[in-house]
């Protein structure tokens, strides 16, 4: 397939890069890149991967103070003290669009890379929360995401032997083609 799809502005437009991002992958390679080159730089500057249309909404979370012993995207989670030689770790991740493809890997990998960000600190995640977005439950595609999600999220809970302690659910039709699928541990 490499051989026969030209990586042009359009296909990069179509893997989610933009014209000026194009052109830096260009600019930064000294020459066009081919198919996989290009794909890579779709997810490796994707949402997902580098937070690059939420990125500007981190300067809102404290990174520094009395309480922030690590400030958020300074380490894998961040932690603030909460006195008597005690801190508490979280973690938030995003898997909104591979949840609409992937419902349950997506989802159970979502809160797992929560959990192993929070032991990366050497922390012990004690619970699991969600933060979740659904079309209409009169959708089929939607009923079955739904299902597909939660049970991704618990399935991988339930391994790591993290209580699901709350989270809230919504469910509006500008949610239809792609949940928002948050875990927070």
């Amino acid at each position: 397939m490499e051989n026969t799809v030209k990586a042009d502005v359009n296909l990069a437009k179509e893997m989610g890069l933009t014209e000026e991002e194009f052109n830096q992958i260009k600019k930064l390679m000294g020459r066009d890149p081919n198919f996989t080159e290009l794909g890579v730089f779709s997810a490796m500057w994707s949402e997902h991967c580098s937070y690059k249309n939420s990125r500007k909404q981190f300067r809102h979370f404290p990174t520094k103070g009395k309480q922030v012993l690590v400030g958020a995207g300074e380490e894998n989670s961040g932690i603030v003290d909460i006195g008597d030689g005690l801190g508490v770790a979280f973690k938030i991740e995003s898997h909104n669009h591979p949840s609409a493809v992937e419902p349950f890997e997506a989802s159970a990998t979502g809160i797992g890379g929560c959990l192993r960000d929070i032991f990366t600190t050497g922390a012990r995640p004690v619970a699991g929360l969600g933060a979740l977005r659904f079309g209409s439950l009169d959708n089929e595609k939607v009923k079955f995401l739904f299902k597909e999600v939660i049970r991704g999220l618990a399935h991988y809970a339930n391994i790591a032997e993290i209580n699901a302690v709350g989270g809230e659910t919504y469910f509006d039709e500008s949610y239809e083609g792609n949940p928002l699928v948050m875990p927070l541990a």
